[in-house]
């Protein structure tokens, strides 16, 4: 009935008018695995219907001499072997996009990590006088009398105990000045600092994907007609 249509065909029209083959080795599932089609979208450009395109499929109807030209001429641009769908896309695949979705995103980005920016300052403030008495500590200590110890207060009346109870004060009142952020506050820094910096990143990605330029804009080398 097809004569010599094998012969006119990629050889995998040729296995499918030829022999019965699976599901995934036919080459209509390899069309639409490789373009994105649904069975409906391939029978409705073939002409055919949905059931029989499931038939060609599935190996239980043989592919008439017809419908292996139509799809002959859609197998032919397919390589051997093609990047897996979840490759990032080129950037001549994808299309000017729709600017009103990302300036709002834009807005909120700034928005947000204006906020998370100023809700890092009492932090970073807190870590800066830590830093400053961290340095500082040494130096006052050396100026003190030595540490008389003891972890209650010396008795502070009577002749001369008050200046001892003084240096006992000031030994313990520098042991209680922050040299770090406490835990607790570092954590929540880190945390505010890395949201502030993703949503930064985002922000400049979104202000390079929206500059585009003007419609009817000269450049400056372009001469002047």
């Amino acid at each position: 009935m097809y004569g010599a249509a094998p012969g006119h065909f990629s050889e995998a029209v040729a296995a499918d008018m030829s022999r019965r083959v699976s599901v995934s080795e036919t080459v209509g599932a390899r069309v639409r695995n490789y373009f994105g089609l649904s069975q409906a979208e391939l029978a409705r450009y073939l002409g055919v219907s949905e059931g029989f395109t499931g038939h060609l499929e599935s190996g239980r109807r043989a592919l008439p001499f017809k419908l292996g030209q139509m799809l002959d001429a859609l197998a032919r641009p397919i390589p051997a072997t093609f990047p897996p769908l979840d490759t990032p896309p080129a950037p001549a695949d994808l299309g000017p996009p729709e600017p009103a979705p990302l300036e709002a995103r834009l807005d909120y980005c700034r928005h947000h990590a204006r906020r998370l920016r100023r809700a890092l300052r009492p932090l970073v403030a807190q870590a800066a006088y830590a830093a400053r008495w961290r340095a500082a500590l040494p130096t006052l200590r050396a100026a003190l009398p030595p540490d008389p110890g003891g972890e209650e207060p010396p008795v502070h009346t009577g002749p001369g105990r008050w200046a001892a109870f003084l240096v006992w004060y000031r030994w313990r009142w520098l042991a209680d000045r922050p040299t770090e952020l406490p835990p607790s506050l570092s954590a929540r820094y880190h945390l505010l600092r890395l949201q502030a910096e993703a949503l930064e990143m985002e922000a400049a990605a979104l202000e390079q994907l929206l500059e585009r330029p003007a419609a009817g804009a000269v450049s400056e080398d372009t001469p002047a007609a």
